[in-house]
């Protein structure tokens, strides 16, 4: 996969919850970190996502919120 974003966390799925019209994916990084990304249900479908597949949390920078 070649993508020009640079802020490519590699993990492993461990969820995928289907909802009416996004699915939930969560993406395992390490034991103690957990990504959890939202998108369309036929993007999840045509990526065949299932718990357990390598895969890849890709974050658009000018999209990430901070607060504390």
């Amino acid at each position: 996969m070649k993508l020009s974003a640079r802020n490519q966390i590699a993990g492993t799925i461990r969820t995928v919850k289907p909802g009416a019209t996004t699915t939930h994916v969560t993406i395992e990084v390490s034991p103690t970190v957990m990504i959890t990304a939202s998108i369309t249900n036929e993007a999840a479908e045509e990526l065949a996502l299932k718990p357990g597949m390598p895969a890849f949390a890709v974050v658009k920078a000018s999209d990430v919120m901070v607060g504390v």
